[in-house]
């Protein structure tokens, strides 16, 4: 696979761990091992927090060097399943974190030329994080260098020195001096009236240096960002077909990206076909965007979302119990909660968000009059319907009070095909078991369907970079019928940098997946409806590919779970 064959390691080298005889009690101490790891990375992560750090790279690099040689070593023949499945885990989130280090020092180069001042500065902040003597003198003078090379790179960026460099290398320069100067007032206010010799010295060739850092940053922006794209937001920084391979490779997906697209546009043609029956029955004929238009208009009066949504989840919630789809925990039912989204948050969250607080998206007083009639259309009756269950029973919150009773030692290897794939896999299950009462409900949900297979296409081209941000949007608009503040805010939350390349991509994908093992198990007569859902959630958030392992009391074969074609059967 090739996370493996990056990191040097061979299928056998990682399924040596299975290859000897070991005594019952390493089942318990394979869990501790992971909370013991998943703690020591949170103590090196604090400890070693200076962005643009040689040395946080190195002692990351170190500690997770020896943990890759332990893990190999682990002996794992008399193991049960559960424990093989916590040792593959191990040696995945190890080996992914290197490679990700790797990645991280190769961006960082790409941005280079336009922080050459950077490095000095770094080695305040590591020298203050080692609680290292500070001379003020010195200090001044490297505060005063890291001022005159500013004002010159503030030269070279006003006569074009650097426009040939790529926008998004640019964007991701302007965080990482964010990023550093956040640091560096971090690194100030430390010694600043604590050490009279540092203030006496330092103070004044601060304040100048924070001044040429905010003109030049400001510089950057006004020349290379702002000529060159209508909203910076909307830019990204696509990793690229390499990255998005390993990615892929670290989830046990084994088709490529162009697959993956032509995954999603097959269950485009179904959302197509099942929303132009629905079209028709709303009296539109074949003109889906006239069916969509009616069911924007759906919408409660300002005020009343709250207690659409409390029906919604109640609904919900009967119509798994009275078929006994899945164990519903009393506590489940009982303590979930809601908050409403404010209007600063729509912005990047048109929709809903969910688990066990669901903050619902509604147009606020203080909102612009478009934007407020956008989300009103973006947050109708029919759209909630997915969307409260997708967030609450048996989607997100559910998940959560299942992940804190169930092995909830692999919360670290958190992926999200399991935890986005359940919720659209729910979506999927309900509508072919009848939730949508009404042609107008169907349009509701299968609009969220158009939109996760969307969200494979735009955010694997992007990231492939293919599209760019704006086509992004343009596309949600024009294939799926999203309002363009809605599309906006989608592209805007995806492209970020706070998701993961394929967090989008997994919705679908994850969904698609969890189908293909229920068609296996329960259609097959293996697994009844309700044992099976139970299954999925009690194994915690693992890849798919993993889980079906677990389900079916196999070894977690690697060729064989690289080969299993999830979608082909559909």
């Amino acid at each position: 696979m090739l996370v493996m064959r990056l990191m040097g390691l061979s299928v056998g080298g990682i399924l040596g761990c299975w290859a000897a005889a070991q005594s019952p009690a390493t089942v318990q101490n394979l869990r501790d091992l992971t909370i013991a790891y998943r703690a020591d990375l949170g103590d090196l992560e604090r400890r070693y927090d200076v962005p643009l750090s040689g040395e946080r790279h190195a002692r990351l690099r170190g500690y997770l060097q020896t943990r890759q040689h332990e893990f190999a070593q682990l002996q794992a023949t008399e193991l049960g399943r559960d424990a093989r499945i916590d040792c593959w885990l191990l040696q995945n989130d190890v080996a992914r974190r290197l490679r990700r280090l790797e990645q991280a020092r190769h961006r960082q180069t790409e941005t280079a030329r336009l922080m050459p001042h950077a490095a000095d500065l770094v080695t305040l902040c590591e020298a203050r994080r080692r609680l290292e003597p500070i001379k003020g003198d010195a200090t001044a003078e490297q505060l005063q260098a890291a001022r005159q090379q500013l004002e010159e790179l503030m030269v070279r960026v006003q006569s074009g020195h650097f426009d040939d460099l790529p926008l998004p290398v640019v964007v991701r320069a302007q965080d990482q001096l964010a990023e550093l100067h956040r640091a560096l007032r971090s690194w100030f206010s430390f010694h600043d009236g604590y050490d009279p010799m540092f203030s006496w010295w330092v103070r004044t060739p601060w304040q100048r240096y924070e001044e040429a850092q905010q003109e030049y940053r400001d510089g950057l922006r006004q020349r290379l960002i702002a000529g060159r794209s209508d909203d910076a937001t909307l830019i990204g920084d696509p990793i690229g077909e390499a990255a998005l391979l390993a990615e892929l490779d670290h989830e046990f997906i084994a088709y490529s990206p162009n697959e993956l697209i032509a995954i999603a546009e097959k269950e485009f043609g179904w959302c197509d076909a099942e929303f132009a029956q629905a079209s028709r029955e709303m009296g539109c004929g074949d003109d889906w965007r006239k069916a969509l238009e009616q069911v924007k208009r759906r919408h409660v009066e300002p005020g009343q979302q709250p207690q659409l949504i409390r029906r919604l989840a109640h609904e919900a919630i009967d119509f798994l119990a009275e078929r006994d789809l899945i164990t519903l925990p009393p506590l489940a039912r009982e303590c979930w909660r809601m908050a409403m989204m404010t209007a600063a948050a729509q912005r990047v969250n048109p929709f809903f968000l969910g688990g066990e607080t669901i903050r619902v998206s509604f147009p606020t007083d203080a909102m612009e009059h478009d934007f407020k009639l956008q989300s009103l259309r973006s947050n109708n009756e029919h759209f909630c319907r997915a969307t409260v269950h997708h967030e609450l029973i048996p989607g997100h919150w559910l998940q959560q009070h299942s992940q804190a009773r169930h092995r909830p030692w692999r919360r670290m290897f958190s992926t999200p095909f399991w935890l986005e794939g359940w919720a659209l896999y729910w979506e999927m299950r309900l509508y072919d078991l009848g939730l949508a009462k009404t042609a107008e409900d169907r349009v509701g949900m299968l609009y969220w369907r158009k939109h996760r297979c969307a969200r494979i296409v735009f955010s694997l081209n992007f990231h492939l970079g293919q599209w760019t941000g704006p086509e992004c949007v343009d596309y949600l608009v024009e294939r799926v019928g999203h309002e363009p503040a809605a599309a906006e805010a989608e592209v805007r939350r995806s492209i970020s940098g706070a998701y993961g390349p394929l967090y989008q991509a997994a919705y679908m994908l994850g969904g698609l997946q969890l189908r293909a093992l229920h068609q296996e198990q329960v259609v097959s007569g293996n697994m009844s409806e309700r044992a099976f859902h139970d299954a999925v959630l009690h194994q915690n958030s693992i890849p798919i590919a993993l889980l079906r392992s677990a389900l079916t009391n196999t070894e977690p074969a690697l060729d064989a779970a690289e080969n299993w074609r999830f979608a082909d059967s559909f």
